[in-house]
Parts: C-alpha cells; sequence; structure tokens
C-alpha cells in the first residue's frame, strides 16, 4: 500500500468524488463505518464521546457517532465551533444529519461545563479534532480539546492522525508530547501519510480504510510503501479447486550442519506452513535424520561434509542435479562459516537462475566477496540481512545503517540488483523493481535466534507459488542494466531510424515486462515479511513476550493468514495490530 501525502490523499478524493455514486458527503459516511467496525473490533466501550473539528475530520467525527449509535448505551458528540455556521460545507452537511443534538463549545472556558465533563468521561474518546491537513502550531479551541483529550481516562481512538501532528512530517515519537493527542488507536483513510509509518504514533493498532477512493492514479513522492494484507492477498489467493501440490512450487532447501540442523529445519517448516507443496532440505548427511524429524512432509537429501560437519565442496554436484524441478530456493540457514562451504556456496549461487533466497550464512559466504551478489542476467534474488550482515557486506557501520535504514537498503539493492530486506525494528524491503516499502508487523518478542530461518522459508514459499504447469524455468531474468543509450542503438542496428525506433521499443516493452515480474515477486518478498511479523504479534499476545519462540511462530502463520484475508473483505488494512 503507497504511502501518500496529504495533498495526495486530497487529490485521490476529488477524483473519486467525481465517479458515480460518489460524493463527499458518501466518503464522509463511509469513513464513519470503518471507525465503528475498527473500533467495536479492538475496544471494549458502553459509552462514547466524539470531539469534532469544523472541518471534514470533525464530519468524519460525526459520520462515526452515527455509525455507533446501536452499539453503545450513551455517545455524545462534542464540536469545537458556536453553532453550524462556523462549520465547513461537508461537516455541515454531516451535522444536518445527526440524530443527536451536538454540544457546541465557543470558547476553551466551556471545558469546564459540567455537560462537557460528563461527555469526556465516556469510556471511548473519538478525536476528530484536526485531521490530516494540520499544520503548526497548534492554538485555542484545538489546543485545549487536545488537553482535554488526554486527560479523559477513556480510550482514545484518533481519526486520521493524532490531533495536534503534522501528517507529512516524521517526528521521532509522539509519546509524551502534551501538544499531540495520545492515542490507544489510529484509522486513517484512503492511504497511509508518512507520520503513521515512521512517526512512532502509538503502541496500539493502526489501520487504514480505503473507502471506495482506491488512489491508484495518483503520484507517490514519498517513494515508499508500507506492507499490509493487501499484498499478502496478491501472493496468496485463494486456492482453486483444481489446485495440486505442484501448483505451490517446490521449495529447495540448502542449510545447516553440524549443531544448527535447527537451522535447517525450522526454514524447511515454515515453507509448509506457509503453503509451499513440496520442500527438500538439502543438508549434511550427519544431520540428515534430525532435519527429517522436524516435519514427517520435509523430504531431505543428505550431502557430503566438511570434517567441521558442513557442506563440502564435493556436494556441488548433486547440489546442481537437485535444482532442477525446484521453483525457489533457500541457501544460508545454519550453514557455518566453514571457508570451503563458503565457496560452494558462492559456486551454487552463480548457478540458480529461480528465485533465490540468501539468508544468514548464505550472505556472510559473500563477505569480501560483495561483488559477486550482482544478479544480472541470473534469476531473481532475495537478501536477507541483518544490520551486523549488511555491515559486513557493504564497509559500513551499523550505527550509520541504522540511521539511515532506507538509504542503505535502496542502495544494497541498486548494486546488487536483488530485492533486499533489512531486517529489524519495521523491517525495509528494498524491491528488485525500484519500490522500497516498510513492514510494521513484528515485535521484540521476536528476538531470538531461528526469526530469520523461519522468515527465509516463508519466502521461499511465498516466491514458489506459481499456476498449475508454469515451468519454474519460465521465470524472466531480472534486467538491471539501464536502457540502451542512442549511441548503442546506433552501433547496434545502424542508422535507419525506423529500425532503431522498433529495436530500441521492442527492447523497453522487455525491459517492461521484466520489470512488471521483478514487482510482483517484490510484492510476494513484502507479504511473506509481514505474515512473518504477524504471526509473531499473535504468538506475543497469546503467549508472552519472554517467552515466543521462532517455532511457535510458525504455529501461529494459518491466524496471520486468516487476519489477512479478513482485512481484505473489510477493507481494513492493518500497519500495525
Amino acid at each position: 500500500m503507497r504511502i501518500l501525502t496529504t495533498d495526495e490523499v486530497r487529490q485521490a478524493e476529488r477524483e473519486a468524488v467525481g465517479r458515480p455514486n460518489m460524493s463527499t458527503l458518501v466518503i464522509m459516511q463511509r469513513a464513519g463505518s470503518a471507525v465503528a467496525q475498527f473500533c467495536l473490533a479492538h475496544f471494549k466501550f458502553d459509552s462514547v464521546c466524539v470531539v469534532c473539528g469544523k472541518g471534514s475530520n470533525g464530519g468524519k467525527g460525526m459520520a462515526a457517532a452515527e455509525a455507533l449509535r446501536s452499539a453503545v448505551a450513551r455517545i455524545s458528540v462534542i464540536v469545537l465551533a458556536r453553532d453550524e455556521s462556523e462549520l465547513s460545507p461537508d461537516a455541515f452537511a454531516m451535522c444536518a444529519r445527526l440524530s443527536l443534538p451536538p454540544i457546541w463549545i465557543g470558547d476553551t472556558a466551556s471545558f469546564d461545563s459540567e455537560i462537557v465533563r460528563d461527555a469526556l468521561a465516556a469510556d471511548l474518546v473519538l478525536d476528530a479534532v484536526l485531521g490530516a491537513g494540520f499544520k503548526a502550531p497548534l492554538r485555542g479551541l484545538a489546543q485545549k480539546a487536545v488537553e482535554a483529550i488526554n486527560n479523559a481516562f477513556g480510550t482514545v481512538v484518533s481519526l486520521d492522525l493524532p490531533s495536534g501532528l503534522d501528517a507529512d512530517l516524521v517526528q521521532e515519537s509522539a509519546a509524551g508530547r502534551e501538544e499531540v493527542v495520545f492515542a490507544h488507536g489510529i484509522i486513517t483513510f484512503v492511504a497511509p501519510r508518512p507520520a503513521h509509518v515512521i512517526g512512532d504514533l502509538t503502541t496500539g493498532p493502526i489501520a487504514v480504510s480505503e473507502i471506495g477512493v482506491q488512489p491508484v492514479a495518483v503520484s507517490n513522492s514519498t517513494g515508499l510503501q508500507v506492507a499490509t494484507g493487501q499484498e499478502v492477498g496478491i501472493t496468496f489467493p485463494s486456492r482453486r479447486h483444481d489446485a495440486h501440490k505442484g501448483s505451490f512450487g517446490h521449495v529447495l532447501v540448502v542449510a545447516g550442519s553440524l549443531g544448527k540442523a535447527g537451522a535447517a529445519g525450522l526454514a524447511g517448516l515454515a515453507a509448509l506452513q506457509a503453503g509451499a507443496g513440496l520442500v527438500t532440505v538439502a543438508c549434511p548427511k550427519s544431520i540428515q535424520a534430525t532435519v527429517s524429524s522436524f516435519a514427517l512432509e520435509l523430504m531431505t537429501e543428505g550431502l557430503e561434509e566438511t570434517s567441521e560437519g558442513s557442506i563440502a565442496l564435493q556436494a556441488m554436484s548433486k547440489l546442481e542435479q537437485l535444482l532442477g524441478g525446484k521453483d525457489a530456493v533457500i541457501v544460508g540457514p545454519g550453514l557455518s562459516q566453514n571457508a570451503e562451504t563458503a565457496e560452494c556456496i558462492r559456486r551454487l549461487a552463480a548457478k540458480i537462475h529461480q528465485p533465490l533466497v540468501l539468508d544468514a550464512d548464505g550472505l556472510n559466504a559473500f563477505d569480501q566477496h560483495y561483488t559477486d551478489l550482482k544478479s544480472s542476467g541470473l534469476g531473481f534474488r532475495v537478501l536477507t540481512p541483518h544490520p551486523g550482515e549488511a555491515s559486513r557486506l557493504v564497509g559500513i557501520s551499523i550505527k550509520d545503517i541504522q540511521g539511515s535504514r532506507t538509504e542503505t537498503a535502496r542502495c544494497i539493492a541498486r548494486d546488487t540488483g536483488a530485492c533486499v530486506v533489512l531486517k529489524g525494528w519495521h523491517t525495509v524491503v528494498a524491491g528488485a523493481s525500484g519500490e522500497t516499502w516498510v513492514n510494521m508487523s513484528g515485535n521484540p518478542a521476536m528476538a531470538k535466534g531461528g526469526s530469520g530461518d523461519v522468515l527465509s522459508g516463508v519466502i521461499g514459499a511465498a516466491l514458489a507459488v506459481r499456476e498449475a504447469g508454469e515451468s519454474s524455468q519460465e521465470h524472466p531474468p531480472v534486467i538491471v542494466d539501464p536502457i540502451p543509450s542512442k549511441t548503442w542503438v546506433q552501433e547496434i542496428y545502424g542508422t535507419d531510424p525506423n529500425e532503431k525506433l522498433r529495436k530500441l521499443q521492442a527492447r523497453q516493452l522487455l525491459r517492461s515486462s521484466q520489470v512488471a515480474s521483478a514487482f510482483l515477486k517484490d510484492v510476494a518478498v513484502v507479504a511473506a515479511v509481514h505474515l512473518h511479523g504477524l504471526a509473531g504479534d499473535f504468538a506475543r499476545d497469546m503467549l508472552h513476550e519472554q517467552s515466543v519462540l521462532p517455532s511457535r511462530v510458525i504455529k501461529y502463520l494459518p491466524e496471520a493468514f486468516r487476519d489477512c484475508e479478513e482485512q481484505l473483505q473489510q477493507d481494513l488494512f492493518y500497519l500495525q495490530k
């Protein structure tokens, strides 16, 4: 889901209003219904107070009040205006539809009245004071309203954005700031703004409802997207009735070493649980039986090993044979940093034309061999470094990487032509297509050895999905070279302008199809990252953040899938839960 600026969202709304059966009033009513749905899904309450400003966000608050009337025993609507004449046209129209009289507040002293104090004592307080169009400073009635909301004892849900924040500016945190509403949950509309994703606005749920606007045609000046259930729905649609195991791909996992059989098992099991039709784990012979014990459904292949119990160079011939018929390959979990094994990994990677996930020791094998990661002419590649691995690969400090996570991921993606998953809090996915996503699912409970192995398995399963009958060899390579210059075209195709144009157009069309193919694979990676984090969130909520094991995260993948399906059905997409 694209992250848009406030002006871009307004443009999308204006364009939507021009469509049949769509108006600003319809947009407000849909927003109100989404607010009610969001609040009823997450919070318990018998009374509601909606604090509304004079503009369109206030109108959405009034629509939410109407949508919640049948669900609560008591509801109040406070409007920060002397009367209807001070409202914007949209808010005025919505106010006229209210079935209960609002409480008008024309000056700051009115907040001390008994009727206002009683209203603000509600179980749920909806902050509809200022929308995403707010620009500092905060003053007057709005400032007093923010103070009153923060002093209320009920649960606070902000519409669009916590009042007092600029949606297009990125603050490190809104917590503890007196001039900003402290929200327990946030629901925004049409598309997320930068502050929703990077602003660390709340520890509670943040959701987006497109309310029928579907802003696909507007520009995206932020150059960023955020991972939601939308990407999961694209990557994992409902299975066809005539589907078979081949429809969901065969994943090859090259992993494990003596003492690290668990990494191989976790990656293979995660790929199975995420939907892969078949999974084969290729590992050193000495740990083959242990890996097989992780799941009856896992297939294993024993490989020649070094004296340290890691994969030996002698295994190359068998590994090349195992590539046949596979739809995605995972290389890295638990392989160790044995020099011979690292050499084997580099040679193997140069022969893989299927989508390839390089994780953990698969990445460590390219320490001092960074340029060998360039994927031109090979298949789609995914690199999944944590900050320490990224630091070793590119030769910059972890502090510098953490200070510029998005740009670091993009730089590695540009250097290698790969899709880069820079793991950590708010994982960044810099795609091979040039698009960039931020993922907000996941939590500190997942900070345990083995979490990355699970993620690599889920990514492998997402990349292996294919239609029945599609050959794994049909995946086109990702082209990372730029469109050729005019001089280059002339040298190759001669001076006939028509011939040059035809050839160039053909190449551009080919590149467009390859970029589109890379984009869909990027989306599959994003879906896997989001699913993995969401499963970790469910595991934390059902267990405890101290006690979540990566193997338990795998068991909560079904809950993550179901949750994403509900998001699609309800048109309510979560940035975080």
